[in-house]
């Protein structure tokens, strides 16, 4: 019976670090400097039910850099189920360019939470990587692209994403390098010399 007591409080739980983590997304996003006080109160949970869940600035910065990565890399595969894989890796490859764009404000946040250089793109390497994997692989199987092109290939490929200012007129500038790596990605596709 006891157990049955405990089940709405780590329903209640994790509804509330949820919340958390919905306003903490807008907020940082908004401001790498948002006070973690008025996170809390617009979650409208008290301060200790949020230190509960985030002891610190860096756990909620961190857990928050988390979770909007798992959103983006969970797109790759629902893109295959809509799309030619040839089209849903350049439409991915959109999706990732608009999330690190609109997320500047969480970025220089994890950068300002997290003291080790390359934390930023360590976290978010196992979910991209699945996606980017997963992507690679039905394009080789289907033809569409160069066979042989790894993970770290395509990450290194699209790097220069992060180097666009989030601040100015980054859409026509991201196309251009994603239409050109994906130029790169189909040179030399089996399907490609098979259209021939």
């Amino acid at each position: 019976m006891q157990h049955n007591k405990d089940a709405p409080l780590r329903s209640d739980a994790q509804r509330n670090r949820e919340r958390i983590l919905e306003v903490a997304l807008e907020e940082l996003t908004r401001s790498a400097d948002a006070p973690l006080s008025s996170i809390a109160k617009k979650a409208c949970v008290g301060q200790g039910t949020f230190y509960r869940h985030f002891p610190n600035r860096e756990s909620l910065v961190l857990e928050v850099y988390r979770y909007e990565v798992q959103q983006v890399a969970d797109t790759a595969s629902q893109l295959l189920e809509t799309r030619p894989p040839d089209e849903a890796l350049r439409e991915w490859m959109d999706r990732l360019a608009q999330y690190a764009m609109a997320k500047a404000g969480l970025a220089d946040a994890m950068r300002r939470a997290t003291s080790k250089q390359n934390a930023l793109a360590g976290l978010g390497h196992g979910p991209v990587t699945s996606a980017v994997t997963l992507l690679l692989n039905a394009n080789e199987e289907a033809g569409t692209i160069r066979p042989g092109v790894t993970p770290d290939d395509f990450v290194l490929a699209i790097a220069g994403l992060w180097q666009l200012d989030p601040h100015t007129h980054w859409q026509s500038r991201a196309e251009r390098l994603l239409n050109l790596v994906m130029d790169g990605l189909r040179a030399g596709a089996p399907a490609g010399r098979a259209n021939r």
